[in-house]
């Protein structure tokens, strides 16, 4: 069986794999950053949201770049938002003089494409918004070995156990909930509780979202494929309140429309950055799940060299993107953890090592069809 085989989705209408390839959409772009221009509009009604894994310039079809060659330029597969990456790409460019020739799109097409190119790919570099797209390319072996001294700036949790791909930003599971609607003697300890009776009806999930795939993976790892299903079940059946992007959870947990809601932690910031006030002046809050459980999985966003391909121009842009002036974009424009010592916590968030975090290694994300098969035969996509 093929890798492209082995990896297709469930939509019949698609030729995206991963799985999630066929239905998942990520982030969003950060409202009120740098880049936010008029298709970024993360309002409550969200008619024109832009999803990290489904805006940008380029699509699975679209003809790829040219392969760079040592000769100042560099080719970069990026399942990360244009809006959100393409200014500390810039900033890249005008610190080394490389150009960067990006093909965007969501991480699963990109990895598909990678898959699918194989040996005879153009690209350099891979820039993916999850550890599961990572490892599903490295377990084909189409990436490289990263040099020690990256490595050594990551923690190894957050880091391939091969050595080939490395986080860049940390980005933690939540429950977002209305501070009017839900007592702080309500939150729950652990995801199980959602799906007890008093939370029937009450609790926004999007489970199109790669981010929500991606928790469900680390519940099936954590406590099995048959635990994992029956939270599934569990959860189906308490009357979840859908919605196709967790920026739409957390608008309509601030408006009261929905009264919590499973998200990563950084969409209450981009709707407070959109609004114009203090996170803390919103009527959504965060709760970070104690005592290690599934719903308090760190994953990462990470890149990871393409095979034979990279070369010194692709271990630059490693390097930037894990340097001071990259790591404090990320914090900065999007609210994610930084990955590297000397960078602070952004504002308002408890650090990363304060993080009650399941004990998980997220190289065991990988396998993602599984969990899409899972959660369809829930009846939840």
């Amino acid at each position: 069986m093929t890798p492209i085989t082995r990896l297709v989705g469930l939509a019949a209408s698609t030729t995206l794999v991963l799985g999630l390839a066929a239905c998942s959409v990520e982030e969003e772009a950060p409202a009120g950053s740098a880049t936010e221009d008029a298709t970024v509009d993360e309002t409550a009604d969200d008619t024109t949201e832009t999803s990290d894994d489904a805006a940008g310039t380029g699509d699975a079809s679209s003809p790829a770049p040219a392969a760079a060659e040592g000769d100042g330029t560099l080719v970069l597969y990026s399942g990360r938002n244009e809006e959100l990456v393409q200014p500390v790409l810039d900033a890249f460019t005008d610190e080394t003089g490389i150009e960067v020739e990006v093909r965007y799109g969501d991480t699963a097409a990109m990895a598909a494409q990678l898959l699918e190119e194989g040996d005879n790919s153009p690209a350099e570099v891979f820039l993916a918004q999850d550890a599961g797209a990572l490892g599903a390319v490295a377990r084909e072996g189409l990436l490289g070995e990263l040099p020690a001294e990256t490595l050594d700036l990551v923690p190894d949790t957050y880091e391939s156990a091969q050595g080939d791909w490395v986080g860049l930003t940390g980005r933690s599971r939540v429950l977002v909930y209305n501070k009017e609607a839900v007592s702080e003697d309500e939150l729950p300890g652990t995801v199980a509780e959602l799906n007890e009776p008093a939370w029937t009806g009450r609790v926004g999930i999007a489970p199109t979202n790669a981010s929500f795939q991606s928790f469900v993976t680390a519940l099936r790892v954590l406590e099995g494929d048959d635990a994992a299903a029956q939270w599934l079940d569990g959860l189906a059946a308490n009357d979840p309140q859908v919605r196709e992007r967790n920026g739409m959870i957390v608008a309509d947990v601030d408006a009261g429309a929905i009264d919590a809601g499973l998200v990563n932690h950084y969409y209450l910031y981009e709707l407070a950055d959109e609004q114009g006030v203090p996170a803390e002046d919103l009527n959504a809050a965060l709760h970070f799940f104690p005592a290690g459980d599934a719903g308090a999985l760190v994953n990462i966003s990470g890149i990871g060299l393409v095979g034979e391909q990279a070369d010194a121009e692709g271990q630059a842009l490693v390097d930037y993107l894990l340097s001071e002036a990259g790591q404090t974009y990320f914090v900065e424009e999007t609210h994610e953890y930084p990955m590297i010592e000397g960078v602070g916590t952004p504002a308002g968030l408890p650090a990363l090592d304060e993080l009650e975090t399941p004990e998980i290694d997220l190289n065991d994300l990988d396998d993602l069809q599984r969990t899409i098969e899972m959660i369809t035969e829930a009846g939840l996509l």
